[in-house]
């Protein structure tokens, strides 16, 4: 269930809660609180002009002709009523361009009775040429090969593409029909088989279609086979290899070699992008995405404690360009930050974020797993929303960063369903997660242990949020003992 839009302004969500801006002892100002600012959605867009439309690929009917031809009727005195008879295939309409250089008639002349135009095409030609040996065409003339020539597309007309469209059907007619094997199609062949083998191999590697459902347990997937939404024909295949990505997106410990930061320094930015993603209202994944991006960067580049809010706003920049459909602006990015950036600013580090993590921004992401172990096995929404609360939470551990994001997706669902008192684990949970119970025992510690921490007052963004009553006011469960955890 989504939050009840705030009508609160920008200025107002980020000056009430007297917000740390650039990590330092300056607190974030009022700008303009008097005037509020415009909502970034499409309240303040021009309004369109209903009226005016326009075709995606032009005007290619014959409406521009016949108003051209009715203006000369109505010049003319006395006309002549002719009858034009032309043969048109279904559904295509051809549009005879005249010759630029070619003598007009003199208005008051009837007009005359236009000609059938034949079309030729190399097809047609080749047919011609294997049915009767004796009738020989004509060489056609330099006209009519600029016309029906293929090789340049500048020179096509409307005949000439509609001929080539002809002309590849009964190309592939007559290979499919036993022509002799060109060089050319052995060699496509010969690339499919080699594409074939490599499909061979990575379904080997991933064990793509091997979901047998042990006895039990409810086939999810089969369930729902004919819902488009829930993408049941591939949907583990997916997730099998979102798991096999996960090595490639291992962080290392930076935090000693980052001599102007500390561990507090990054909860209080991962608090300050939940706020930005509330404000905003943007999705659950892009703040997920926003914290990794943060983490790649400081693993691989020192940051003084002044650049470190901007690092996460061209985190969150990045990341709302990724996931939303309509992401914020960059000038929203700067309102937030109190104008402690410029611009340019901004767009240096977007660009230097792209560049570090090598424009490779498909994370697996621990709220996608979470959403999908969820799904298959029916949570409620009340527990569910517990374990996002959890897995919410944790990105502010700086000890959980080095933990696959399946296994924490995992790991808050446990812990969930065992504070509010269910049945933790069986065969299902065990099947569409692809772990043992064993195998989770450290991260369901690490998740419990950082929930059982005092909570600070600078870093209450999240136990705020989830204890509203649209989250079910899960922050205020009961926790549990670390020795209870697995009884």
């Amino acid at each position: 269930m989504a939050p009840i839009k705030s009508t609160k302004s920008v200025a107002e969500t980020f000056t009430t809660k007297n917000r740390m801006t650039r990590f330092n002892s300056k607190p974030l100002s009022v700008v303009n609180a008097a005037q509020p600012r415009v909502k970034r959605k499409a309240d303040a867009s021009p309004v369109k002009n209903i009226a005016t439309k326009r075709s995606a690929l032009g005007d290619v009917t014959n409406q521009k002709k016949t108003l051209l031809h009715n203006k000369a009727k109505q010049t003319t005195n006395v006309v002549k009523k002719v009858t034009v008879k032309s043969t048109f295939l279904p559904s295509v309409k051809t549009v005879i361009k005249p010759k630029q250089k070619e003598n007009t008639s003199p208005p008051n002349a009837p007009l005359p009775k236009a000609p059938q135009p034949r079309i030729h095409t190399r097809a047609s030609l080749r047919n011609s040429d294997v049915n009767s040996t004796a009738l020989k065409p004509k060489e056609p003339t330099k006209e009519a090969k600029v016309k029906t020539r293929l090789s340049n597309e500048f020179e096509k007309s409307e005949v000439s593409l509609y001929s080539s469209a002809l002309e590849d059907i009964n190309d592939s007619t007559r290979i499919s029909t036993g022509a002799p094997v060109t060089r050319s199609q052995t060699a496509q062949s010969s690339k499919s088989a080699n594409v074939s083998l490599v499909a061979l191999q990575l379904e080997t590697q991933l064990n793509l279609g091997n979901h047998d459902v042990p006895e039990g347990v409810t086939d999810f997937d089969k369930e729902n086979w004919n819902d488009i939404f829930q993408a049941s024909h591939y949907s583990m295949d997916i997730f099998n290899y979102l798991k096999s990505r996960e090595p490639l997106y291992t962080m290392r410990d930076y935090m000693d070699s980052q001599i102007c930061l500390t561990r507090w320094m990054r909860s209080l930015l991962v608090d300050w992008m939940v706020e930005v993603q509330e404000s905003f209202e943007l999705n659950h994944e892009t703040l997920y995405l926003g914290v990794k991006l943060v983490d790649l960067y400081l693993s691989k580049v020192i940051v003084s404690k002044e650049t470190l809010q901007l690092v996460g706003a061209a985190s969150m920049l990045i990341a709302s360009k990724y996931d939303e459909r309509i992401p914020p602006l960059i000038d929203d990015f700067l309102y937030i930050c109190d104008g402690a950036y410029t611009h340019k600013e901004l767009v240096r580090m977007e660009i230097n974020i792209l560049k570090v993590s090598d424009f490779n921004l498909g994370f697996p992401l621990s709220y996608r797993f979470l959403r999908r172990y969820a799904r298959c096995l029916k949570i409620s929404m009340p527990v569910l929303t517990l374990a996002r609360y959890i897995l919410e939470y944790s990105l502010m551990d700086y000890a959980t960063i080095f933990t696959s994001d399946s296994k924490l997706a995992l790991a808050s669902l446990y812990l969930a369903l065992k504070m509010k008192g269910l049945q933790c684990w069986n065969a299902a949970l065990e099947f569409y997660t692809g772990y043992k119970l064993d195998q989770i025992t450290n991260t369901v510690h690490l998740l419990n242990t950082g929930l059982q921490r005092k909570p600070r007052e600078q870093l209450m963004t999240i136990r705020n949020k989830y204890s509203h009553k649209i989250f079910f006011e899960v922050a205020k469960t009961p926790l549990i003992k670390n020795e209870d955890l697995f009884k």
